[in-house]
């Protein structure tokens, strides 16, 4: 938003979220400013649900960064009710309710450890699936891992196209990330203990 692009990002999360819903009519959504709520309404088994879910989120991330964007991606289960009431003219009220809903939108913004971009990972509380039914004979949930020091999600790494990868993925996210910190190291050490602070530490 500072650069004023803002709406570039919008405009992208919007055609992305809307092709793939297109293209997945068992995956519904709706979008509210940088916001982007999918629910799966059918009678499936969990685990297809989260296989469908799951495929569109890998869409959409996958439109995203093609167009420069990151995202953050909390997936939870549960009962979950959107209901499209219209008022009147120039009014709408759609109620959303349901723990699923919540549990999502914690986990985005609160849980920690805090949820970086790029990242979809999923709630554990209240999934009816153990890890063995995980990534068995499945292209997506094979990509479901879970990951060193947090013990209350699995990661979907829809980034890459087989589990093999996962791992070096990892090493290369985690690099990227002390780059970062290195980074604003460097700069502050740059200004820091230029001429005139290196003088003043002298006397």
């Amino acid at each position: 938003m500072k650069r004023q692009t803002g709406w570039k990002a919008l405009d992208a999360l919007y055609s992305s979220g809307y092709i793939s819903l297109q293209q997945n009519q068992s995956v519904e959504g709706f979008f509210v400013s940088d916001c982007g709520v999918l629910f799966v309404r059918n009678n499936a088994r969990p685990l297809e649900k989260l296989t469908t879910l799951l495929n569109v989120i890998r869409e959409i991330n996958l439109k995203m960064t093609e167009q420069g964007f990151m995202l953050k991606s909390s997936v939870a289960y549960g009962r979950f009710t959107y209901k499209n009431r219209i008022e009147f003219s120039g009014i709408e009220k759609n109620p959303i309710y349901g723990n699923a809903y919540l549990s999502a939108v914690i986990d985005n913004e609160e849980t920690r450890p805090k949820i970086e971009p790029t990242q979809c990972r999923i709630v554990k509380k209240n999934l009816p699936l153990n890890p063995n039914q995980l990534g068995v004979n499945n292209p997506i949930t094979e990509l479901i891992s879970e990951r060193k020091n947090d013990n209350k999600h699995y990661y979907f790494y829809w980034m890459v196209d087989e589990a093999t990868k996962i791992n070096a993925f990892e090493k290369l996210f985690q690099d990227a990330y002390q780059l970062k910190y290195s980074g604003m190291l460097i700069a502050a050490k740059t200004f820091a203990f230029n001429s005139g602070n290196l003088n003043q530490l002298r006397h």
